[in-house]
């Protein structure tokens, strides 16, 4: 199942881990585990925030991967499932067939 994986970091948390180097450590080793599709960065509501597509085998997959975002960057997560357009259009050609 593809989500969107959205994480935003603290700022106090993360000006102390950029400082000391967890913030790297972190998200790159994150980004290793995950192989996203997609990865991009930005600020949601003034804080660091990273946006990772990533196509899961099973929901089982998701505590391991998010539990160094939230020990070591004491970030919020969201996770929620989205389509690519291929995946929409297989979604909308089952409509009217149940």
């Amino acid at each position: 199942m593809r989500v969107l994986i959205q994480a935003c970091i603290p700022v106090q948390t993360g000006n102390r881990a950029l400082k000391d180097g967890t913030l790297q450590n972190t998200m790159m080793g994150f980004i290793e585990r995950v192989r996203p599709e997609a990865a991009y960065f930005g600020l949601e509501s003034g804080q660091r925030t990273g946006y990772f597509v990533v196509d899961l085998k099973e929901s089982s997959d998701l505590p391991p991967l998010l539990e160094p975002l939230f020990t070591n960057l004491d970030a919020e997560v969201k996770v929620t499932p989205i389509m690519n357009a291929e995946d929409l259009k297989k979604g909308l050609s089952k409509l009217g067939k149940t």
